[in-house]
């Protein structure tokens, strides 16, 4: 969460104007960023193509001379505005105090309610309230204090012993009833404050105080504080309102401290992180930390004032209990909202519901983004009203009436198999079209299967399953091991984000990149894809677009590097849904389909680290021949890039024990069919990660609820489909038809004709899907070769749907790039980028994939 959001949330509303302007800073240090890149490019030694350290320094001291006097105006800000607000709160506090010990001194006693009492008191009122006018500052910033902390509670501690008045009588004679209290309480403070030693406004007060007394106090204790009078109970209400509201006051003084301090942290760091400067540590400990807020003696202070007034309130109000009294207190207290690191679901969520475009970061906190309801395709009047007919409801409609057709006649025998393929038309058709959300649609397949009978019990009787027994078995296979290990991933993912680790590590790489264009597209391109590897090919894409703003923001209008180094990000990402299991869900569900427990991680890894590294190359190749980055928008001048700066942050002994466990993890991944014995399934392995980041608060409940659960169940229904096709006898069915086509063809020549078939789907339709609905075929094709193919052709169609990324809607990564827009919020990439990079892209990828990795797979013995 940016501090600019925490600032909203943990600021005092009334103090605004006086807290650092962080916006404004931040905006001013992205200025000089510009200025400093155009100043340094001049003094290049063209010949040597080295800087010189001198020009480096002269600009650096150039942009600290132009941020140093900005940082000075708001520190003198801060430091008048808490000049004058300790001293005032400071005199408060001294009144308040003198004001306990004067009514400790007049105690019980007093004259007896009369009359004339209430006209003197209404006199009273009135001198108090042109006292008030006087004072109206102090007065505008006790009511916006007590407006912003809400009514302090009454019904504590002193509320339990007050008998019952009539109400007459309590709406005359009790402070509880009305706000007069308070105001006569401010009235004789700033009397105080004005007149020492004590005038005659105290006297009067404590003679109004008297007159509300009961009748009956000569036979009660002297002691006000624990006397059981109404007079006792209102007068301690009186001071439980102004201590617990003066105590709400320093406790804000506090908390504008602390926030404005962490609010000097984060810009300097900002702005070294930015200007290659290093002025944090030296501004913060010479400069701010010597002002008047920062010292440890102003600390002191606030801290000591706070601890008085749980005094007085012990004193006052809890009867010399001074947890009751410290607990009460911080019941009122402002909370402190403080925000942790996300995770890369969290921020793929967000990105999910503010509609991928990111044009609407200045939406005010809590709305709502309500997108423009799309024109309808022709509209059908009813007698509620028209009905709107969309492209989806269309597709919707379609599909129901395909689906509906089939289940009306026969078109492969069998019963139960008829209606299953009745379920796989339909669910492909809306997979497809997107008619409904996919998610919706893998749920709607467990219905369909259990509802129509459609499931069959084993061979050999394979007798129709009832709807309680095609309930258990449907449902005891779709959470299989492997969307265990789906979650292990996204746990890991989570927790390298949630820690920083990931960004720490790709920074530290990419600081080697250098200054060539060439040399930059290759290494962002190698880190998506080797993050994809351990954060997925969903999250790493979003991580490294956040890296590359800095290069984004300093280039000149209309450069190509722009839109090369953001498309070969998203085709590397893609690339990198090859690299390991956990790397794409269609990675796992081709695992979860394999025979003989399908791959170890070290097989998998010996076949698509290769592939992929190869693949990434020869699209950087591409890329190059068809952006030129390395030339201006002029198409004469050479673009020199700026450097990403390595972090300076050091492990922490959370971020070491994160490091741990995702190594054993992928380590016992990678040896799991030799400890198969011990472990079961690579699926019980993932359970690892869970147990060791929830349970020692690396991760906590809210980063679990934020897992991308629509991805979970979208392979749950992927499996639910694979295994009601196999139970109904479709399958059967369909591989009698396949060994026919197939008959006499050679494995390679298989390989080449299936190959084209997955990446024509995976391009036009979701990667995930394309593998639901392929990698059950290629496996019944492979059992119909001879020679236990089956695995090398499910890996195959694995490997290249991840290469499907022709198309802007092909796969999370392109989604993601399509939509990024510049500072004028025009979109780098169109269309046409897609079509003239990602369609070559695709068929080299795909050709890699049945050529060498066609080879490794023979190689490793499939």
């Amino acid at each position: 969460m940016k501090f600019s959001s925490a600032l909203k949330f943990n600021a005092v509303s009334e103090w605004w104007d006086e807290y650092i302007d962080y916006d404004t800073l931040k905006k001013l240090i992205y200025q000089l960023e510009k200025q400093q890149q155009t100043t340094v490019t001049p003094y290049q030694d063209l010949e040597s193509n080295e800087r010189s350290s001198l020009v480096g320094r002269r600009v650096d001291r150039q942009t600290d001379a132009a941020f140093i006097p900005k940082l000075d105006r708001e520190l003198r800000k801060l430091t008048a505005f808490y000049e004058h607000q300790e001293k005032e709160l400071m005199d408060e506090l001294e009144d308040l105090e003198e004001l306990v010990k004067q009514q400790e001194e007049l105690g019980l006693e007093g004259d007896h309610y009369s009359d004339a009492s209430i006209d003197e008191d209404d006199e009273d009122d009135e001198s108090l309230s042109h006292s008030r006018e006087a004072t109206a500052t102090s007065g505008r910033r006790r009511r916006g204090l007590s407006t912003s902390t809400g009514n302090v509670r009454d019904s504590e501690n002193v509320a339990s012993e007050s008998p019952l008045l009539p109400t007459d009588r309590r709406r005359r004679y009790s402070i509880a009833s009305s706000s007069e209290g308070e105001a006569d309480m401010d009235g004789s403070l700033l009397s105080l404050r004005r007149n020492r030693p004590l005038s005659g406004t105290i006297s009067k007060l404590a003679n109004k105080l008297n007159a509300m007394r009961d009748s009956v106090t000569s036979s009660m204790p002297s002691d006000i504080w624990n006397a059981k009078t109404n007079y006792a109970y209102d007068t301690r209400l009186l001071f439980k309102r102004r201590i617990t509201t003066l105590f709400i006051s320093f406790s804000s003084l506090r908390s504008y401290v602390e926030v404005n301090y962490s609010g000097f942290r984060k810009i300097l760091k900002k702005y070294d992180k930015v200007t290659y400067s290093e002025l944090k540590d030296e501004y913060l400990h010479e400069v701010v930390e010597k002002a008047l807020p920062f010292t440890q003696s102003s600390k002191d202070r606030l801290h000591n004032a706070m601890n008085r007034l749980v005094e007085l309130y012990t004193k006052c109000v809890s009867r010399g209990n001074a947890n009751i009294a410290r607990h009460q207190l911080k019941l009122h207290q402002r909370e402190h909202i403080a925000w942790e690191r996300d995770t890369v679901w969290r921020q793929m969520i967000g990105r999910e519901r503010r509609g991928e475009g990111g044009g609407d970061a200045d939406r005010p906190l809590g709305a709502t983004l309500v997108k423009e309801e799309k024109p309808g395709l022709f509209e059908i009047p009813t007698p509620a009203g028209k009905l709107k007919i969309t492209k989806k409801k269309l597709y919707l409609l379609i599909s129901m009436a395909i689906f509906a057709a089939l289940l009306s006649v026969s078109i492969v025998p069998g019963k139960e198999a008829n209606r299953c393929f009745a379920v796989l038309v339909f669910c492909t058709i809306l997979w497809a079209t997107e008619a409904i959300p996919l998610f919706v649609t893998s749920l709607s397949v467990p219905f369909l299967l259990v509802c129509l009978q459609a499931l069959r019990g084993p061979a050999p009787e394979s007798e129709p399953l009832s709807p309680r027994r095609a309930t258990e078995f449907i449902f005891s296979v779709m959470f299989s091991p492997t969307i265990m290990l789906l979650i292990g991933g996204f746990t890991i993912a989570s927790a390298l984000s949630k820690t920083n680790i990931d960004r720490i590590l790709i920074t530290r790489v990419l600081a080697l990149a250098g200054t060539k264009p060439r040399t930059v597209l290759l290494a962002f391109m190698g880190v998506s894809c080797f993050a994809s590897m351990w954060i997925s090919n969903v999250a790493a894409p979003t991580l490294c677009f956040t890296l590359i703003r800095p290069i984004l923001r300093t280039l000149p209008p209309k450069a190509s590097f722009a839109p090369c180094l953001i498309l070969g990000i998203a085709l590397a990402a893609n690339i990198g849904g090859q690299s390991s299991p956990i790397s794409s869900p269609q990675n796992l569900i081709a695992l979860g389909e394999m025979l003989d427990g399908g791959l170890d991680w070290g097989r998998w890894f010996a076949v698509a680290l290769p592939v992929s590294a190869i693949s990434v190359f020869l699209i950087w190749g591409l890329l190059l021949a068809s952006y030129q980055p390395a030339r201006g928008p002029d198409g004469e001048s050479q673009i020199e890039i700026r450097p990403i700066r390595a972090t300076r942050e050091a492990f922490t002994l959370k971020q070491y024990w994160v490091a741990f466990v995702c190594l054993l993890t992928i380590g016992l991944w990678c040896v799991a069919h030799n400890i198969e014995e011990y472990v079961g399934d690579m699926g019980v392995i993932a359970i690892i990660p869970i147990m060791a980041f929830f349970s020692t608060g690396v991760l906590k409940k809210d980063d679990f609820e934020q897992f991308a659960w629509t991805i979970v169940f979208l392979a749950m229904g992927g499996i639910a489909l694979g295994k009601g096709v196999t139970s109904s006898g479709l399958l059967d069915v369909l591989g009698g038809l396949i060994r026919d086509m197939v008959d006499g063809f050679e494995l390679y020549t298989v390989v080449l004709i299936l190959s084209p078939i997955v990446l024509i789907v995976s391009t036009f339709i979701s990667h995930t899907i394309a593998s639901v609905l392929l990698v059950p075929i290629a496996k019944e094709v492979g059992a119909s070769l001879g020679g236990h193919h089956e695995n090398l052709l499910i890996f195959i169609t694995a490997l290249i749907c991840s290469t499907g990324m022709g198309m802007p809607v092909s796969g999370f990564p392109n989604q993601t790039a399509a939509a990024q827009e510049d500072e004028l919020g025009e979109l780098y990439l169109s269309n046409v980028d897609f079509l003239k990079n990602g369609v070559p892209a695709s068929v080299v990828a795909t050709l890699v994939v049945s050529t060498v990795g066609f080879v490794l797979m023979q190689a490793i013995g499939l």
